[in-house]
């Protein structure tokens, strides 16, 4: 049981005992599952480790000199009190017990005990702590929930798709480089996903946090660390601890930040904001940038060794202009995905919607595709009518929509066939509804083409 959790590296544990013997057995014992493990013989020790420091796991004598411990607890402000507690005591009873357990108690302990007692408390109190981390970082992301896949057959989509499958499964640091709406938190996901790293994605626009918070919200505080900091807090580094934290437009992080994160990044620890200590993180770091990062060194706006500490492996994702034949496959996604969202029926979208769709130049990129096929769905107009209703000269840029002249007419039957089936996800009995012909006759065609029925 002493064994069945890993070690919790981003965890920290304060003992307060006025018992040495007692400080130093159990320091020994938890410094196996903690990274930071402090120990304080008296109220007024713990209160100044405290200030220093926030401690996901508090285990409290009762019986202190001065002060009675669940009595300490209980004062602590509501911020404090998110620290998990266990209580020990030689002198129990029923009343003491129930106390505890009004006090917030995660166990309560009877001296002298088993070493096998306390860490099956200490595991239970690392589960919780695990659960809450990720409950919180679930909430985060409800309302944008993405899948990972990335979709896209092309030529420069398949050579992304190759490098993000011999990149993930290390740990090195990765830069992804690309326009805005091509995907980068998409690639990053599927790093993460690949990688089997068993902690949480975390995902931070470095660009929407102010300068002056960006670094508690990445490393945490301390009580008292500024002005408004009644309490401790972990930062998004700890909530990513096992896991891949990815930095969005880190071309925008301040150059003070830039520093720290070089820190963290050589030395594999962090140190909240008002803190003396330094903790001990395994966290991947995943960055992107929508900026030409080599420019903004030569130009003084980011720092030269962050750039080279970043760029250890580097993946650039094309823009959807250079990669016009996946914008059908795109659009049939996001049709299928945005229809179930929206609790619309499907369309099939003709041979010249796609057309004026592949011309398109997409500035906006993906998010732009997603968009205008959720205005379509939404408003039941073909992009090209819904194109001309936005004074947007598509259509007169992407002359010939439709099926070329020259084309024979079975072609333009098989094509058309195939695309319908496409858009109903392979289904052929939907798809020969929304044709309005058997699925026999539809089977037939397949043989004849010599496709797979």
């Amino acid at each position: 049981m002493v064994d069945k959790l890993p070690p919790s590296t981003a965890m920290s544990v304060l003992v307060v005992d006025d018992e040495s013997g007692m400080r130093s057995f159990l320091k020994k014992a938890l410094s196996k599952r903690f990274a930071l493990v402090e120990v304080a013989g008296s109220v007024e020790e713990a209160e100044q480790l405290r200030s220093r420091c926030h401690f996901d796991l508090l285990i409290v004598d009762i019986s202190l000199p001065g002060r009675d411990g669940i009595e300490w607890h209980e004062a602590l402000d509501m911020d404090t009190r998110r620290s998990d507690v266990i209580f020990m005591t030689g002198f129990a009873d029923m009343e003491t017990a129930i106390r505890a357990l009004r006090a917030g108690a995660v166990d309560f302990i009877l001296k002298p005990f088993r070493l096998e007692q306390m860490m099956q408390a200490v595991d239970r109190c690392i589960e919780r702590r695990l659960l809450k981390r990720e409950n919180l970082l679930l909430r985060r992301e409800v309302a944008h929930s993405h899948p990972n896949t990335i979709i896209g057959n092309s030529a420069a989509m398949a050579e992304v798709k190759s490098v993000i499958s011999r990149v993930a499964p290390t740990n090195a640091v990765v830069l992804i480089e690309g326009e805005s709406g091509t995907g980068k938190e998409l690639v990053a996901r599927s790093l993460h996903q690949l990688s089997g790293r068993s902690g949480s994605f975390v995902a931070v626009n470095c660009g929407a946090i102010a300068p002056e918070l960006l670094e508690s919200e990445l490393f945490g505080h301390v009580a008292g660390a500024f002005t408004g900091a009644r309490g401790a807090r972990e930062g998004l580094f700890s909530f990513a601890s096992g896991g891949t934290i990815f930095l969005d437009e880190i071309g925008e992080m301040p150059l003070q930040m830039q520093t720290a994160l070089l820190r963290v990044l050589e030395q594999r620890t962090i140190r909240p904001v008002g803190s003396e200590k330094e903790t001990p993180v395994d966290v991947r770091v995943v960055a992107a940038t929508n900026r030409e990062l080599f420019q903004e060194v030569e130009e003084g706006r980011f720092r030269r060794d962050l750039f080279y500490r970043l760029n250890v492996l580097n993946i650039h994702i094309p823009s959807l202009k250079e990669r016009p034949d996946d914008v059908v496959d795109l659009v049939h996604h996001f049709t299928r995905q945005l229809a179930s969202e929206l609790g619309l029926r499907e369309v099939a979208w003709s041979h010249e919607d796609l057309q004026v769709m592949q011309r398109y130049d997409w500035p906006g990129n993906i998010r732009e595709l997603r968009n205008l096929v959720e205005r379509c769905l939404l408003l039941g107009k073909p992009p090209a009518e819904y194109w001309r209703s936005q004074e947007t000269p598509v259509t007169e840029a992407a002359p010939g929509a439709g099926y070329p002249d020259e084309m024979e007419l079975k072609e333009v039957e098989r094509l058309h066939v195939l695309q319908v089936v496409a858009a109903q996800e392979g289904n052929k009995s939907a798809a020969a509804r929304v044709l309005g012909v058997s699925r026999k006759t539809l089977d037939r065609k397949f043989k004849e083409w010599g496709q797979e029925s």
